[in-house]
């Protein structure tokens, strides 16, 4: 038995991100509830790798609009009462005082009766909006063996973006401990083992769990602190010489290829989350959603099969490059390179390049969609334009970032 799998083990999914750079998409929900690639949530990744890592016992740390969240959470992650499993949803409560959760850190402080409640040996706190798959369990393993009472997952980055992430310095004679934790440097040294990389958190820990819950009772009195995971409570241990670095590149998922082996996307903008999208739709994906050895977890409810039919007139459905969820009908219209969710309808003679529908979007006979994202239940009119004049958007009220339009969900289209 390998020595991780000895130890009882809680996972905790931080899940109260407000998410203000995906804006509209974050308008009317919480960062991690956002949908990503047709019938997933963000969060289904995280808890995807929990569960699929051998992590039963998980709660999820909720706060900024958190009622979609909330709600696909326990309809959807359904575990095994008589065995104790569980995924829960855990909203602030003002445990400890009247205010909601200051940070990261203080989330877990102001939940620690979950920790005292189930009483594990590990604690591994994971981020809920990241696309990626991990066995965590390889990552515990190596926390127990190391001796560290905090490990950090990082992801290997060239150098020249390190002023972008939380980077780890490690010691040179000891590259699995962490010297310092630099947060967005302007000038850091590369790896000893590869001068054009550093290490960047990834923002996944593994803790043994009373020295988290030490941590971050100590941090909770700490004046100054903004009592955040990576930018407070990992420099903490680092000061103490009891901090660990997990490299993500020594991960080993099952059914993963040489091609998405070590995929990490951070889609904390609309620019990486729309590029995210494409790293899914691409002949030989980037990012493979059809590993049956790791799957991602989800529920899109009662949606019948996906639809391509003729229009009226015969004009045939045209599809390349895209990927279409259950419910979708596109009749006598053309999709490529874009994502289409459930209970999309693309009529006909109407052209979607480049996009990413949501649930319920209907683009309406001879429209063109461009370069765009749509949240849920927007109607496009017939014969529009979206996507095609970036000015033309502005003066719609659309939002237009990073080459892209964007539409809110239930966002009226101005004729």
């Amino acid at each position: 038995m390998a020595p991780g799998s000895r130890k009882k083990v809680l996972a905790i999914v931080l899940a109260g991100g407000e998410g203000k750079r995906l804006m509209p998409l974050t308008a009317d929900r919480a960062k991690p509830a956002v949908p990503f690639a047709g019938i997933y949530r963000l969060i289904d990744f995280a808890l995807s790798n929990v569960v699929n890592s051998g992590y039963l016992q998980v709660v999820v740390l909720t706060q900024y609009k958190s009622h979609s969240l909330d709600k696909h959470v326990t309809q959807t992650w359904r575990m095994s009462t008589m065995l104790g499993d569980y995924v829960t949803p855990v909203p602030a409560q003002q445990r400890v005082g009247k205010h909601w959760y200051l940070g990261s850190a203080d989330a877990i402080y102001q939940s620690l009766n979950l920790i005292r409640d189930e009483q594990p040996d590990i604690v591994v706190v994971v981020g809920a909006d990241h696309v990626y798959r991990m066995d965590f369990s390889q990552m515990v393993q190596a926390h127990v063996e190391s001796g560290a009472t905090c490990t950090v997952a990082a992801i290997r980055q060239p150098v020249g973006l390190a002023d972008q992430f939380g980077v780890i310095d490690v010691h040179p004679d000891d590259p699995t401990r962490i010297r310092e934790f630099l947060e967005k440097p302007t000038e850091v040294a590369g790896l000893p083992d590869s001068p054009g990389e550093v290490l960047a958190s990834m923002g996944n820990y593994v803790f043994d769990a009373d020295a988290l819950v030490e941590a971050v009772t100590r941090d909770a009195t700490e004046i100054g602190s903004k009592h955040d995971m990576g930018g407070d409570i990992v420099p903490a241990f680092v000061r103490r010489q009891q901090a660990g670095v997990y490299d993500f590149r020594d991960n080993d998922v099952p059914g993963s290829t040489a091609r998405d082996r070590d995929y990490w996307r951070d889609v904390g903008t609309l620019g990486s989350y729309y590029a995210a999208h494409l790293d899914v739709v691409s002949p030989l994906p980037v990012f493979n959603l059809y590993n049956f050895d790791w799957p991602i977890y989800t529920s899109y409810g009662p949606q019948p099969p996906a639809k391509l039919v003729q229009g009226s007139a015969g004009e045939p459905a045209l599809v390349d490059e895209a990927v279409l969820s259950p419910g979708i009908v596109v009749t006598g219209g053309s999709v490529s390179r874009s994502v289409l969710s459930p209970s999309v309808r693309v009529d006909a003679g109407a052209e979607v390049r480049g996009a990413v529908l949501m649930h319920g979007v209907h683009v309406g006979a001879g429209a063109v969609v461009r370069h765009a994202i749509v949240d849920k239940h927007v109607a496009i009119p017939p014969g529009a334009r979206l996507g095609v004049d970036p000015e033309e958007d502005r003066a719609r009220g659309f939002v237009v970032e990073d080459g892209l339009t964007v539409l809110g969900k239930d966002q009226a289209f101005p004729v």
